[in-house]
């Protein structure tokens, strides 16, 4: 079984929320990232998310963005980062999604990327910028395989593109809670409680809510109201304010544990 299913299983059975934590692969450093992905799931994350840097991210805000110019000056690549995954696999079983932009999977080659990130250990995949209309063959692969394909839904996608989505979706439903890019928000979308009910009629997949959840607060907000809560920017951001200190790990984990207060 998957291991973001049996994730998604294991927390229904105890009636907790899933805590899913991105961090840009490479950022500082691979080697910092393979620490910072064992410390995250000391700390209580249940899921990880692996940023893949790219030269336009699209979907990202400025504090992602930064991160992945960062990586990728740094090398950071595709291959090196299925290399750390791989490496993971050593000393945890935590599901790990790959967050990539189409473009460096393009480069890879489809098949290639789906076979080896099968290998490496990767769980899932989660490419914003790839409708699923435009990829039924890379899709229907990986879906043969075994790697969840994670899908978005927003404020504005309608009931009928819902059920397209979800008949699409492996492992979650990744809900976009305020419309734009990534980053910090000050405060919570007044009509996320009605739109999370919207969508939760629509699909018995988890659903998830990232986009602007920044606090412990938040965290604890939308976990009452969803099947998930997914920290990103946060957790970028802090990482970029300890870079050259060796207490970067132990400060991020720290800050971590709040959100699981």
């Amino acid at each position: 079984m998957n291991r973001i299913k049996q994730k998604f299983n294991q927390l229904k059975n105890n009636n907790k929320k899933a805590l899913i934590v991105f961090i840009t692969a490479g950022f500082p450093d691979l080697a910092t990232t393979l620490k910072l992905v064992l410390s995250l799931e000391r700390s209580g994350v249940d899921i990880i998310e692996l940023g893949v840097p790219f030269s336009d991210p699209l979907a990202d805000g400025p504090v992602i963005q930064e991160a992945s110019s960062y990586s990728l000056r740094k090398g950071t690549n595709l291959a090196k980062i299925l290399n750390l995954v791989k490496q993971l696999r050593k000393n945890t079983d935590i599901p790990i999604c790959l967050m990539t932009y189409y473009n460096p999977v393009f480069c890879f080659g489809e098949k290639r990327f789906v076979d080896q990130a099968l290998a490496s250990g990767v769980d899932g995949l989660i490419v914003p910028d790839l409708p699923p209309e435009e990829a039924k063959e890379f899709l229907s692969y990986a879906d043969r395989c075994g790697l969840f394909n994670i899908c978005f839904v927003s404020p504005t996608t309608s009931a009928a593109r819902i059920k397209t989505i979800t008949k699409k979706a492996k492992g979650f439903i990744y809900y976009v809670s305020t419309c734009g890019v990534t980053g910090k928000r000050n405060k919570l979308s007044p009509d996320l409680k009605t739109n999370l009910i919207r969508i939760k009629k629509l699909t018995t997949l988890p659903v998830c809510v990232g986009f602007g959840i920044s606090t412990p607060q938040q965290a604890k907000a939308v976990s009452k109201i969803s099947d998930g809560v997914i920290v990103g920017s946060a957790i970028v951001d802090k990482i970029s304010k300890y870079i050259g200190r060796k207490h970067l790990v132990e400060k991020l984990s720290a800050f971590v544990k709040g959100f699981n207060a």
